[in-house]
């Protein structure tokens, strides 16, 4: 794993400061502590960060081929590099190093643009063509790997593998985004193409940007891959199939000349992961598979079910107590995201990853199962609502289910089956906003009751809601599991899950992989009948009868458990501190909140009538980015569109 940074003009010839790559290079050096090489020529500069993981000796970036006139900076791993170098070299292509990165250096030259379909891995790559003048910008299909990039005033386009390469450069704009703002509040990350500054953006997954030297202006990203829009008829032996394709992505991924383990929990899929990868490294004879875990004392702690799981495979375990003060951990997440990231599972995240960087250089991880075979609660809520709607008359259901919803009490903090407003509304509204409830963090009332006017002015129009409704509607409309995996896909798993593992990983130099995401296994799991991946009240039913024959049966049907503690009563244990946090300092001096609103909000929390946990966590977490960004005193008003300065 590595970091990538770079400058590029397409107009001005001038050469870019050394001094400037190493600042940006220096900024993201925990994702690459083993080595670093910078390049700079004409009208391009190149610097990259380096974790070995293959070809300790020889895989040094920025690569070239033999003649120069083509360099490449490479963020991930391709999987399939051995079968690329045989057919490349078939063509006439010499190899000079055993790297993954040099087949994107040939792939280039043999295929052009095609190349990027022939990839099998995670990837954000820079590869600059100086016969061609071209500079490809490249991000794998799911997004597992991260590439931002933004203009600077002189027309330079810098990119990056996190935001801190970026702002490691005193020119890049600053200027805070209302509507990213909002996203963040509404969804806890903020989507693909934004970032929280309105002049940086992320490539979204499966997406290039192709700059040519001497052509002015930034062109559009361009899609290379679309997961399916539409479903397949069930395969003959679907489990079967599965655990055999399960086992093909997670042996390619075991490709190491360094240490290598895998994260435990005891679920499903982590625990998948694990017995195809114990017995692909028992098969090939080098040694047992470290596992690691993380648990929390009480009935949700995961060590006992990854303990014995470990046991019964024959492998190494490694696990350790979370404990954390998640009021302090809020203000550490800006320094790890470079933005604001409302995820509170990262904490612990982070601390599993230190665990396996004691021992271990690459970690295998479950992620992707939910988001593939329809794992999370929400899709089976989502498809009970919507056969609900679908009986009913779209005016019938507004006006009788939405008067309902508006009658009923909202009971926080009362047992689940007496919560029903919140599902009494999702089934009042149409499918794609009944959908976007279920993921929404903060709803609008929330929201913009605690903005300041200004705020709220300059959000005029904007809904967050409205890019799941455009995703949910390019899919079958007759398969509402599918709409929801295929809105998840392109902005839940990107957005949040991929974010996630891949800042706490490099944060502690750790590579991780998730064997999941394998795009051919992606496209076939998604595509499979709703009803082979939701049946009898159980999500991931493919995957539970897959694994039925290697693992026991009170893991495969057991209750989930959850990775992470409780946070909200780690708030009103520390209620003056949050309330100090979020109604002083930068919050009030941003001009961005009402703060008299933002104390109602946390004195709700403290007396136990309401729970507004995850509303304070993404609050706290904003306040720590404002904190580091130094934008005290910067008012709303200041700004039409992006706010901020």
């Amino acid at each position: 794993m590595c970091g990538i940074v770079g400058l590029f003009h397409p107009q001005l010839p001038s050469v870019p400061e050394l001094g400037m790559l190493r600042r940006m290079g220096d900024a993201v050096r925990h994702r690459g502590p083993d080595g670093e090489g910078f390049h700079a020529e004409p009208h391009l500069g190149l610097g990259h960060r380096r974790l070995s993981i293959v070809d300790l000796a020889g895989g040094a970036q920025p690569m070239a081929t033999e003649d120069g006139a083509v360099l490449v900076c490479f963020n991930g791993e391709i999987y399939n590099h051995a079968a690329l170098k045989r057919e490349l070299e078939a063509a006439g292509h010499r190899f000079r190093t055993r790297s993954d990165t040099e087949s994107i250096l040939h792939g280039w030259r043999e295929w052009g643009l095609g190349v990027l379909d022939r990839l099998k891995g995670m990837f954000a790559f820079a590869l600059w063509d100086r016969e061609r003048g071209e500079l490809l910008l490249a991000r794998d299909r799911l997004g597992e790997k991260p590439m931002l990039y933004g203009l600077l005033p002189d027309g330079t386009l810098a990119f990056a593998s996190e935001m801190a390469g970026l702002l490691a450069l005193p020119a890049m704009p600053r200027r805070l985004d209302p509507a990213a703002l909002d996203d963040y509040l509404a969804l806890g990350y903020v989507p693909d193409p934004r970032t929280i500054h309105a002049g940086i953006s992320r490539l979204p997954a499966a997406h290039f940007l192709l700059l040519r030297r001497g052509e002015a202006g930034l062109p559009a990203p361009r899609r290379y891959w679309q997961p399916p829009r539409a479903g397949m008829p069930a395969p003959a032996d679907a489990a079967r199939e599965l655990a055999a394709r399960l086992d093909a992505a997670v042996s390619a991924q075991l490709m190491s000349d360094v240490p290598l383990g895998a994260f435990l929990s005891g679920g499903v899929d982590s625990s998948a992961v694990v017995a195809c990868a114990a017995r692909a490294v028992a098969e090939a004879g080098t040694g047992p598979l470290a596992t690691f875990t993380i648990g929390f004392d009480g009935p949700e702690d995961e060590r006992p079910a990854a303990a014995a799981l470990a046991a019964r495979l024959g492998l190494a375990s490694h696990a350790e107590a979370g404990r954390v003060d998640y009021v302090a951990a809020a203000r550490d997440q800006a320094a790890i995201f470079g933005e604001p990231f409302g995820d509170h599972s990262a904490v612990p995240t982070l601390a599993v990853c230190r665990l396996a960087r004691q021992h271990v250089t690459v970690a295998l991880s479950g992620d992707g199962g939910d988001e593939v075979f329809a794992g999370y609660r929400r899709y089976r809520f989502h498809s009970l609502a919507e056969a609900v709607r679908r009986a009913f008359p779209a005016p019938v259901r507004k006006r009788l289910i939405g008067g309902l919803a508006a009658a009923y009490p909202k009971l926080d903090r009362a047992p689940r089956w007496l919560r029903a407003k919140s599902t009494l509304t999702e089934i009042s509204l149409d499918a794609a906003l009944g959908y976007y409830r279920t993921v929404c963090k903060l709803h609008e009332e929330r929201r913009r009751g605690v903005y300041a006017a200004p705020l709220r002015a300059a959000l005029d129009g904007h809904a967050p809601s409205a890019r799941i409704a455009a995703l949910m509607a390019e899919c079958d409309p007759d398969d509402a599991l599918l709409q929801a995996q295929y809105a998840d896909l392109h902005t839940y798993l990107p957005g949040d899950i991929l974010v996630k593992t891949d800042r706490t990983a490099m944060a502690v130099s750790l590579e991780l992989r998730p064997p999941i995401l394998d795009h051919e296994l992606v496209a076939w799991g998604m595509a499979l009948p709703a009803k082979l991946k939701l049946r009898g009240g159980f999500g991931k039913r493919i995957l539970r009868e897959a694994l039925a024959p290697q693992l026991p049966a009170e893991l495969l049907w057991g209750r989930k458990r959850g990775f992470a503690d409780s946070i909200g009563g780690q708030f009103r244990a520390q209620a003056a501190t949050v309330r100090t946090r979020l109604t002083g300092g930068v919050m009030a001096e941003s001009g961005l909140f009402d703060v008299g609103a933002l104390g109602r909000l946390a004195d709700e929390h403290t007396s136990g009538r309401f729970d507004h946990a995850q509303a304070i966590w993404q609050l706290l977490v904003l306040e720590g980015f404002l904190a580091r960004q130094d934008l005290a005193g910067v008012a709303a008003s200041r700004a039409s569109a992006p706010v901020g300065a």
